[in-house]
């Protein structure tokens, strides 16, 4: 029998060639854009469940007596914002600027705080006009829309809290470089889906 049987070779980190060690980084980031495309699944049957039912206001408040596209549009201005400031902290994190990286990330979180605060406000308002979400089909199809993106922001500022205790702890490391590259998908790919909605439940109503 083989006596070097079951022991590692020359040239083996354990049992793996350090030839065929694996680009861990690449594939967190592959394993988000496989979440992302599988969120993209569940807004699109929610865009679609609106769009068959998205007019069935029968028995309840319009959307056009209640939509103020002025505020929407304050909406979107301070997420597509938050982008911009998302995009500036990036480029602070490949300079390893810490300062800069913690100070944009701030910003980011405020513009996200002030969009949720007035999403949340629109649907106490619409509520108390007699548009709740169990009123008729058209607005629970609303609510499940606006409310699920409203979620994945939420989720995504709680992400950037863990994530900025995570880097003041431990620096700027190459898991943490993936991580905040990561969150950066997350948060832009919000805004996209943001800009569908305003578009097809917002805008639509008043061409």
């Amino acid at each position: 029998m083989n006596a070097t049987l079951g022991k590692p070779r020359p040239g083996f980190t354990g049992y793996v060639t350090e030839e065929s060690h694996h680009d861990y980084a690449g594939d967190t980031v592959f394993g988000f854009w496989v979440y992302i495309l599988s969120d993209c699944i569940l807004f699109a049957t929610l865009f679609a469940v609106y769009a068959v039912i998205g007019t069935n206001y029968v028995g309840s408040t319009d959307a056009l007596e209640l939509f103020d596209l002025g505020f929407v549009l304050g909406e979107t201005a301070l997420l597509l914002l938050s982008s911009f400031t998302f995009g500036m902290a990036m480029l602070e994190a490949n300079k390893s600027n810490m300062k800069g990286l913690i100070g944009w990330l701030g910003a980011t979180f405020v513009l996200g705080l002030a969009f949720l605060v007035m999403e949340v406000y629109e649907f106490v308002h619409f509520t108390q006009e007699g548009a709740a979400a169990w009123d008729s089909g058209a607005w629970s199809a609303f609510y499940a829309l606006i409310g699920t993106h409203g979620l994945h922001v939420f989720a995504g500022m709680i992400w950037m809290i863990v994530l900025v205790i995570m880097i003041l702890k431990e620096g700027l490391t190459g898991d943490n470089r993936t991580r905040l590259m990561c969150l950066s998908l997350f948060w832009h790919f919000l805004d996209i889906i943001w800009i569908c909605v305003f578009s097809f439940v917002y805008l639509m109503r008043f061409v």
